[in-house]
Formats: structure tokens, sequence, C-alpha cells
């Protein structure tokens, strides 16, 4: 299935036939049917011969898929300690798995492309399953009580820098004439929570897969040097630890990256940070409701049309966000139940987590097409650097009035 023809999970298929599979001489005969994420998929007919040819290459593409993940983890376990003692010591430290995996998965596509199997083995790169399960299993790092308990400022900070950056955002994508679609998930990864919130915003508004991956692109170009950039920024001007956690925490798109900023300003601030973080990450599920409601109800409904009912609204919201919150929930119980103990299980959740993430990511640099973003050009780029500033800018301004002089 080629990146511009594929959409994801939920939308309509009729303007999205699969090109790949007719290009590709020696792929087998399909006809749709309905899959368990809520797509249309081919699925191979025709007799035992071709259907065993077309598993034989899918199979072969999980091995690619998870050969390139365990690179990956590799590299990111390993990488920090080859680089101990040399001059590229912290940038070696810093850069986490997202880079990895779509390095690798970049670099994959090329061999699989040259080798002419590309078409063959795409059934094997599930981007959407992985990513989606990777965020339902993100929920279980979100402690409800702790945002409940301990971050009131926080709070108004996450609802009050999500409304503006995502507003300004959206504006000056209809400035730039960006696609709906694409102008909702840039939207939301540069205002809540980066590719999390992209892939949320994808299932809500049915973008198509290539601006999904556009948009995950961008949010890992733009963290990566935020996460030396505002320790530094905040040393110049100042900014006490807890103003300087929450600017990072509002600002930097990934958790990881969030992290490794949060550990170069300081303990203090990698706890603010931390929290600021996970407290824009539950807000995703909001935003979610409001754009399935936004697209059903103005963007894609015709003139003279019936106003969809509660049923078609149900029925392109994307259902892992109800996941997300439920892990939210036990989560938060089994650690009021089990203390200490639970931490240990929730560790093992957050590593699961993170293989799924990077199979995304590394699936995310096999699917991807260059003429994706010869189509795409330099606007895209333009609204999310400059929506990046005003986050910036907004973020700096609401850490300073909310959590000056605070005490955690």
């Amino acid at each position: 299935m080629t990146a511009d023809a594929a959409r994801l999970p939920g939308e309509s298929t009729a303007a999205a036939t699969p090109a790949s599979t007719a290009a590709a001489p020696a792929a087998p005969a399909t006809s749709p049917t309905s899959t368990a994420e809520g797509s249309v998929a081919a699925v191979p007919t025709g007799g035992s011969v071709r259907s065993g040819a077309f598993w034989g290459w899918t199979v072969l593409g999980l091995l690619v898929v998870l050969a390139l993940a365990g690179l990956t983890r590799y590299l990111e376990l390993n990488v920090p300690e080859f680089a101990a003692d040399t001059a590229v010591e912290d940038i070696a430290s810093a850069i986490e798995y997202p880079v990895y995996a779509i390095l690798l998965g970049l670099l994959g596509n090329v061999a699989v492309t040259l080798l002419g199997i590309r078409d063959r083995i795409a059934a094997a790169f599930r981007t959407e399953f992985f990513i989606k399960t990777g965020l339902v299993l993100l929920g279980a790092s979100i402690n409800l009580s702790v945002i409940a308990s301990a971050a009131g400022p926080a709070i108004v900070q996450a609802i009050l820098l999500i409304s503006g950056v995502f507003l300004f955002t959206w504006w000056l994508a209809g400035r730039f004439g960006l696609d709906d679609r694409l102008r909702a998930l840039l939207a939301s990864a540069v205002s809540i929570c980066g590719v999390s919130a992209a892939i949320a915003a994808a299932g809500a508004v049915r973008a198509r897969r290539e601006q999904l991956a556009y948009a995950a692109s961008l949010v890992i170009v733009f963290a990566l040097p935020s996460i030396f950039l505002l320790p530094w920024l905040a040393d110049v001007l100042g900014l006490e630890p807890a103003v300087t956690g929450a600017w990072i925490g509002g600002n930097i798109d990934t958790t990881a990256a969030v992290t490794a900023a949060g550990a170069l300003a300081g303990e203090e601030s990698l706890q603010i940070a931390s929290i600021v973080k996970v407290t824009q990450n539950a807000l995703m599920g909001v935003v979610a409701v409001a754009l399935t409601a936004y697209f059903a109800l103005k963007v894609e409904r015709r003139p003279g049309a019936a106003r969809p009912g509660l049923g078609a609204l149900w029925e392109r919201f994307p259902k892992f966000v109800l996941g997300f919150v439920a892990a939210s929930v036990i989560a938060t119980w089994y650690l009021k139940v089990a203390g200490s103990d639970g931490k240990a299980v929730i560790g093992v959740v957050n590593d699961l987590r993170t293989w799924f993430l990077i199979l995304a990511f590394v699936s995310i640099g096999l699917e991807f097409r260059v003429a994706s973003l010869r189509e795409a050009g330099w606007r895209p780029i333009a609204v999310f650097a400059s929506a990046t500033v005003a986050n910036l800018v907004l973020a700096l301004a609401l850490a300073s009035l909310l959590f000056r002089n605070f005490t955690g």
C-alpha cells in the first residue's frame, strides 16, 4: 500500500485505493475486508500458492521491522556508553530512540527499494497498530492522582498553552493554504505532545498516512535541538528551576526529549517538566473529541446535509484514546493499591510501550516517500517553525507567571 494513497483507519476508502498493489507484478489478487483496526485491507485470494507468497513476503517484512527495532534499542542503550568521555558525550546521551528508529527506517526504506521488494513487504509496516498500542500503554505512565494533587499550575498552563498555540497554528496553517487535515496534525503536535497528539488527531480527522509521517518527522527534527537549547537559554535568562522545568515541559514535543532536557537543567526542573508534560499528554483525549466533532459537523459536512448524529461521531472517533484513558485510570488505581511495589510493574509496561513506539517509528521511516515531501513543499515547515517560536514565547510567559516562587 503506498503512503500517498493510504489513509488512516476509520476513513472512507473510496478515494484511497492502494496503488502499489496493482504496480507490483507479483502481488497476489486481493479482496477488501474489514480489519480489527476498522480499515479496509487487502486479503490474498486466488489459491494457496499466491496466498502463501503474500504471507511469506509479509513475514519477511515483519522480520525487517523487528531487526531494525532491535538495532534501535541496541543503539539507544549503548551509544551513550560508547561516547563516554568524548567530545560528543552530551549529544550521544541526549539522543533518544525516535531519532535512531526513524533514521534506521529511512535507511531500510532505501535498501528494500533498491532490492525491489518494498511494495511486496509493505503489509508488515503496521504503523497505526504499533503506535496506537504504544499510546494506550503510554496511559499507564500518567498517574492522575499526581496531576490532581500536585499540578494545579500545570493544569492551568496546559489549558492556556494548548488553546493558544493550537489556535495560532491552525490560523497560520490556514493562511499558508494547508489542507485542513494537515493543519490539525501540525496544530495538535506542536501544542500538545508531538507524535502522540498527531496520531490521535490523525484518527479523528482521517488524515492521510504520509501527512502523519510528515508531522512526526517535523516533531523529531525540532525536538532534538530543543534538548540543548532550552536548558542553555534558561541559564542565560537566569530562570528559577521550577520556571525552567515548566518551560521545558510546555515546549518540547516528545516525552523522551523533555526528560533529557530536564535532566540537563537539574533535578527540580526535571520533576516540574515531567508533571507539565504528563498534564498536557492527559489532555490529548479532549482534543481528539473536539477535532472529531469539528471535522464531522463543519469541515466535511456538505451544504444542506443533515447534522451527523452521535453514531457517526462515534464511528470516526479514535477508539484507542479510550484505551489511553482506561490505562491511566487503571494505573492510578493500581499504584494506590500496590504502593511502591507497583512501580516495577508500571516500569515493565513502560518498557513494552517503548518497544511498540520503536516499531512505529521504524515503520514510519520504511513507509516514507520522497514524493510526499515534494508535494507538501516548504509551507508545513514554515508553519511548524513559526508555531514552535510562538509556543516558546507563550510557554515562557505562562511558566514565569504560574511557577515563580513555586514550591511543590
